[in-house]
């Protein structure tokens, strides 16, 4: 015999979510630097959503309000273990190129690029991190990223300004100007 779901199986909440799940999973597996806090940050942002879905289901922008919880699962988990002394990366120096001389390295060019952005995110605070990913990655602008993350847009600005200095020095390439930081704050007051 056939066993047919329920109909309740299909809440508006888990359709919604799980259309986000995959970049989610992407975003916070930049942020947290492996698979496994991924899935533990995304589902805890989950349970944070499902406890208020109607707030989640009504923001006109989904992904933003899941990532704003995203962030803020992963900056309370940040928080509690930031005492640990966490062990370096192992810098893995794999050939990038295949076998036989050929240009196709089996994805291998795409995966180290992404392990050094994460390596490089994990060195920023939470938040400097969201609003990098949310500016330089997502392509959202420093307002929607202070909306996104709920704070004012000075204080987004100023959070990647220092992620991107950071950033910077650990790859040893010189400073931006100071003016062009100043300019794109739009000299309010």
């Amino acid at each position: 015999m056939d066993h047919a779901p329920d109909a309740q199986t299909g809440s508006p909440i888990d359709e919604v979510f799980c259309a986000l799940l995959p970049r989610l999973y992407r975003r916070a597996v930049m942020l947290t630097g492996g698979r496994q806090s991924a899935e533990d940050v995304v589902h805890d942002a989950y349970l944070k959503l499902a406890r208020r879905p109607r707030r989640f289901l009504a923001h006109p922008e989904p992904y933003a309000y899941a990532f704003n919880a995203l962030v803020s699962v992963f900056r309370d988990a940040h928080r509690r273990e930031r005492r640990q002394v966490l062990v370096e990366d192992v810098d893995g120096s794999a050939p990038a190129a295949a076998p036989g001389g050929g240009h196709w390295d089996g994805g291998m060019e795409d995966r180290r690029a992404e392990l050094e952005t994460v390596r490089l995110l994990r060195r920023l605070t939470p938040r400097q991190a969201g609003v990098v990913i949310l500016v330089d990655l997502d392509g959202y602008t420093i307002d929607q990223a202070a909306d996104i993350l709920r704070v004012h847009r000075g204080t987004a600005a100023r959070h990647r300004a220092r992620a991107l200095g950071k950033l910077r020095a650990e790859l040893g390439a010189p400073s931006a100007p100071a003016r062009a930081d100043r300019n794109s704050e739009g000299g309010a007051s």
